[in-house]
């Protein structure tokens, strides 16, 4: 087996737990993005849905909800040990939002062609203005996280 592919089998128990987020969110007519903020001993330590329509809130997107609970829980907003754990790439604000933790690993599920911000339209994470690089790891439980998009706009339209 590739040694991609055993990266990525990895991740896939924690994209589960994601991906049971995105579907809670979806639920609640949420954009189904879910993710999981796993501690350096793999522990979870934040968990985050999307909440925009539910709390009216431009910037309750799951990836920032889950590191703002991983920080309460380890007392600090330093995440340099850690690993942010979502379903759909990052957007611009959610990568941003990453280096402003320092969070170590970014792993994602599907790819956003429209506003990805982790090497698809934009690669925040890896710019070299910034200085902190995470590790980006892409693509983990794909199909699956796609689908939950295209069937949750599928519904909607």
């Amino acid at each position: 087996m590739a040694a991609a592919t055993l990266w990525r089998m990895r991740w896939d128990d924690d994209m589960e737990l994601a991906v049971a987020l995105a579907r809670e969110a979806a639920a609640d007519g949420e954009v189904p993005v879910g993710a999981v903020v796993l501690a350096a001993d793999g522990r979870v330590i934040g968990r985050g849905r999307n909440l925009r329509e539910t709390h009216a809130d431009p910037l309750a997107h799951a990836e920032v909800k889950a590191m703002a609970e991983a920080a309460a829980s380890l007392d600090t907003w330093n995440l340099a040990d850690c690993t942010l754990v979502v379903t759909l790439e990052p957007c611009p604000m959610c990568a941003g939002a990453c280096l402003q933790t320092h969070i170590g690993r970014i792993v994602f599920g599907a790819w956003d062609a429209k506003l990805g911000a982790c090497g698809s339209v934009w690669d925040i994470p890896r710019d070299p203005h910034v200085g902190l690089v995470p590790e980006v790891i892409g693509g983990v439980r794909e199909a699956e996280c796609g689908r939950l998009m295209t069937d949750f706009f599928a519904r909607r339209r």
